[in-house]
């Protein structure tokens, strides 16, 4: 295969993968050639987040040097990418493999990143800052917050959103914990964490300050997408009996709708496992994945709904024999979906996608990297626009030291989907 003008190829994996005869849904097999590719970022990057807009894919990612921590962010279009460009640095963020910054394009071409900075001594202090841009990324605007509670608490795991031509975001708000004012441990304070959603109009100015649910699991990832009948979130939340399911809610007429859950997994689970759904939609189409641990099986799933997340299929496991979760998945345009994860087997963890269909038909499982088995791995991460899916993970040498972030690597891939897959 021809690489892509521009980027520079380290190495070309081609896989073809045809759907066994029982599952066959399509004339075709699914070939996914995988050309590896350089990435952007550079060694002590990790934290890779992948956003679509009409204009192509950005790439986010946090580089660490010491104490200083700096939030970048490249965009991949058909020349391939293009030099990376910083939205902010700083020695006082709250830096982890789960809480990921990201920088997003809105529908108005304004470009807002995020991250997270701390507020306070305790561990979990700190705040969700934004920035804007209208210069594509020259330059951004002075940081601002989207909550004005003043609690040395936990704001995080915030996903980001277009609203009209403004941004709406949620994230996890743990005012109603801060227990003693100083910003204990979560698990330490009183109270629940609560989901919570603020929208800004294309002036910049706040519109929106509401709650979503008011009782979520303490640091699980949210995700958003926008459907044609308006934004729909997914999160992790947190009964009295400590079930922690998959919840969806959808904004209607300014309002958010109860907490629905999209399967009854029914995972009892006294401890946040760090483990956020993702979604993706495509008009009223929707897909969903997530991870569940019940009853000590480690699980992925993905199911799709019609009617802007009002209803799901039943539920579709996409790991083959086990798995670490953190998944990933975007919508293609025949109504099927590009899904990953991460599948531990054998003490072996591999960055893994497939394609997989409303009715069940899944293709074979592609193997794009093999990755560390512990945090430092993060969330892979995949992303498609017009007909290419683009890949990205943290690769950890073999033989480095456990906890040198110094030594991290993003990596990112591409493929070219087949005609009957976009």
């Amino acid at each position: 295969m021809r690489s892509p003008e521009g980027l520079a190829v380290v190495g070309l994996l081609v896989i073809t993968v045809a759907l066994p005869a029982a599952a066959q849904r399509s004339p075709n097999p699914w070939a996914l050639p995988v050309v590896p590719v350089n990435s952007p970022a550079s060694s002590g990057s990790g934290q890779p987040q992948l956003a679509v807009s009409s204009r192509g894919i950005l790439l986010s990612w946090v580089e660490r040097q010491g104490r200083m921590a700096t939030l970048k962010f490249s965009e991949y279009a058909s020349s391939g990418w293009t030099t990376a460009r910083v939205v902010a640095s700083g020695d006082n963020w709250f830096v982890n493999w789960a809480d990921v910054p990201s920088v997003f394009r809105l529908s108005s071409g304004t470009i807002v990143g995020h991250w997270l900075q701390m507020s306070g001594p305790g561990t979990y202090a700190y705040d969700v800052r934004l920035a804007s841009s209208t210069d594509n990324g020259r330059t951004f605007s002075r940081s601002f917050l989207p909550h004005h509670d003043g609690t040395q608490t936990e704001h995080g795991f915030a996903s980001l959103f277009s609203v009209g031509r403004g941004l709406g975001l949620v994230w996890l708000d743990g005012r109603e914990m801060h227990g003693d004012g100083q910003g204990a441990p979560a698990q330490a304070a009183g109270g629940a964490m609560t989901l919570r959603y603020a929208a800004f109009g294309p002036d910049g100015q706040q519109t929106a300050d509401l709650v979503v649910d008011n009782r979520v699991c303490e640091c699980c990832p949210t995700t958003a997408a926008v459907t044609a009948d308006g934004p729909i979130v997914a999160y992790r939340n947190r009964t009295d009996q400590e079930i922690r399911d998959i919840h969806v809610s959808r904004l209607e007429n300014g309002k958010w709708t109860a907490g629905q859950p999209v399967a009854d997994d029914h995972w009892n689970i006294t401890g946040c496992p760090v483990n956020g759904p993702m979604l993706s939609a495509r008009g009223r189409n929707v897909a969903l994945a997530w991870f569940t641990g019940k009853e000590n099986q480690n699980r992925s799933f993905v199911a799709f709904s019609r009617d802007s997340g009002r209803t799901f299929g039943p539920p579709i496991r996409v790991d083959d024999e086990g798995s670490l979760g953190r998944v990933d998945a975007d919508l293609l345009e025949d109504g099927s979906a590009v899904v990953s994860w991460i599948e531990h087997a054998n003490r072996v963890a591999q960055f893994r996608v497939r394609r997989v269909e409303a009715s069940g038909a899944k293709s074979p499982s592609v193997t794009v990297a093999t990755i560390s088995s512990d945090r430092t791995s993060g969330y892979p991460r995949i992303a498609v626009h017009a007909n290419q899916l683009v890949m990205a993970w943290v690769e950890h040498p073999a033989g480095a030291r456990t906890g040198d972030v110094s030594q991290l690597q993003i990596r990112t891939a591409v493929a070219t989907l087949p005609v009957t897959a976009r």
